[in-house]
């Protein structure tokens, strides 16, 4: 169930990020653990217990694989081609972060299950992974392009530059808006149901929408998100 607020008597459902431990102030800015990083903090605990797990068990992996080592090495396998057939094998080695990046993402769409506030559901979060993406576009574009990454946004045309680099700024912005409006609409969505539908309803009908918009939704915008990322990635390292 996702989590929603709503006061007696207030006749409408609070859906913003609530301050829950204050932590320190700084130069009369008060600092809080706010919903969103208790979320995030649970997020990437799961993440790190489950590459602890993977760590101590390596050693004891053999040639041929069972069990736990099946979905290890599934999981590998597949980013690995996926990530060649994307970007191409010259950008293989970012399999690994889109790996960390589309977990990471996914847990949080499906953190609302479990009744925490799906951390994606915050525009900050989705902005500093879509400023991540945004800034390996171009790192990427100026070591494998080189002068062709200057050379680009000059193209077709040299007047065109204005419209170029308004695109390339457009990116993390579409990137971060796409995801968050996404999980957040899926959040005030199940609240109003929960909030709103008739006791008896809230067994049948919220299942139905967990389905769509925790699950289905939730994964389907993990892998838009990483999937445009890889293609604005290798569209700038393949600049002439």
């Amino acid at each position: 169930m996702s989590t929603v607020n709503c006061y007696p008597g207030c006749g409408f459902v609070d859906f913003t990020n609530k301050n829950l431990f204050f932590l320190f102030e700084i130069f009369g800015e008060k600092f809080y653990i706010t919903q969103t990083v208790l979320s995030t903090w649970f997020v990437m605990s799961v993440l790190i217990i489950f590459a602890v797990v993977v760590r101590i068990k390596l050693s004891k992996f053999k040639d041929k694989p069972t069990g736990f080592q099946n979905v290890v090495e599934a999981i590998v396998e597949t980013i690995n081609k996926f990530t060649v057939s994307t970007m191409g094998k010259n950008l293989e080695g970012f399999s690994g972060y889109f790996l960390a990046v589309f977990m990471f993402i996914i847990l949080s769409n499906y953190s609302g299950l479990l009744g925490f506030r799906p951390p994606t559901a915050d525009l900050a979060t989705t902005g500093a992974l879509a400023m991540s993406t945004f800034a390996l576009i171009h790192i990427t574009g100026i070591r494998k392009a080189k002068w062709g990454y200057l050379k680009g946004y000059f193209q077709p045309l040299p007047f065109f530059v204005v419209l170029n680099v308004l695109g390339e700024l457009s990116k993390p912005i579409s990137l971060a808006f796409r995801l968050f409006g996404n999980i957040l609409a899926g959040l005030v969505i199940m609240g109003i149901v929960y909030q709103f539908f008739p006791f008896v309803l809230r067994f049948v009908v919220p299942a139905a929408l967990h389905a769509w918009l925790d699950i289905f939704s939730g994964g389907l915008q993990a892998f838009i998100f990483t999937v445009l990322s890889m293609t604005f990635i290798a569209q700038m390292a393949e600049t002439d």
